[in-house]
């Protein structure tokens, strides 16, 4: 079976599905067979597999930087919004159709078992699975049942990595604050935490990240800046998390998209500590 590691968030547009891109890609380069999950996840942007099955562009763009070709198993549910209370939900790749929230609240239920189904497949032919949350792990009014974040964790043993987002302040009550509202075990799954989106002189930020490592009792993994890579956006909620694309007509070009995850391997590689990444992986942290 597979190792597993996942990405979990302060909140929405933190930069999980970029900042799970980039660990595929250098997983890849590094010889492993890697393979991005997430759960469920909700997006206006899909992307149609070789059979037919629709899946969330993210997940494709992840597997694109793993060297992989998409499939339904990387993303089995899938949650497209048609109004503020209502998606067209897509499980293992078929649409199911439209559900209010309310409703689609209690068909969850019967979805762990699916998503267990399509990780177990990929555990089996992947040596790693770089598993992508949603939102945050500390939305206390929609804990009970949750299938993408603790919950997630749990039923697959992963460990965590915290990302909080600095560009619109408030980044270390975010990493604390989620911290705070997680029960004990939960809290013991976060392993590491990373800063995204970071902008200036690093030596300014270091006092608050000293603190932040006393108060959470968590290392810093690493601080991302803002990385200039020309990769598709998750849409759930988009504030310009980095430069628009600059692609030129290119975007849609194999060799610049494979170029692209390279810039961001290197990145992730300058800016993150790897070797405690990896420590983490094995258990050794």
């Amino acid at each position: 079976m597979a190792k597993t590691i996942m990405v979990q968030g302060t909140m929405s547009s933190v930069g999980k599905s970029l900042l799970v891109t980039g660990l595929c890609r250098v997983l890849r380069q590094d010889g492993y067979s890697v393979a991005p999950f997430k759960s469920q996840n909700m997006s206006r942007f899909s992307f149609t597999t070789a059979d037919g099955r629709r899946i969330s562009r993210a997940q494709a763009v992840q597997a694109e930087a793993a060297g992989l070709l998409p499939r339904a198993e990387m993303n089995p549910i899938l949650l497209i919004p048609e109004s503020d209370s209502g998606s067209r939900v897509v499980v293992n790749g078929k649409d199911r159709g439209r559900m209010e929230a309310a409703d689609y609240f209690k068909y969850k239920k019967t979805l762990a078992a699916k998503i267990m189904r399509a990780f177990d497949i990929l555990a089996a032919e992947h040596d790693v699975i770089v598993i992508e949350g949603a939102g945050s792990p500390a939305e206390i009014n929609l804990k009970q049942d949750d299938i993408v974040n603790m919950g997630l964790a749990k039923m697959t043993s992963s460990p965590v990595l915290l990302v909080g987002d600095i560009d619109c302040g408030g980044v270390f009550a975010q990493i604390y604050g989620t911290l705070e509202l997680l029960p004990d075990d939960e809290r013991a799954r976060v392993k590491g935490l990373i800063i995204n989106k970071f902008r200036g002189d690093i030596a300014l930020l270091k006092p608050g990240l000293k603190m932040l490592e006393e108060k959470c009792q968590k290392p810093i993994v690493g601080v991302l800046p803002y990385l200039d890579v020309d990769i598709a956006e998750e849409d759930s909620l988009t504030r310009g998390s980095r430069p628009a694309g600059k692609g030129g007509g290119k975007s849609g070009d194999a060799a610049y998209k494979q170029a692209q995850y390279d810039i961001l391997a290197k990145g992730i590689r300058r800016n993150l500590d790897m070797e405690l990444i990896y420590k983490i992986l094995e258990g050794e942290s």
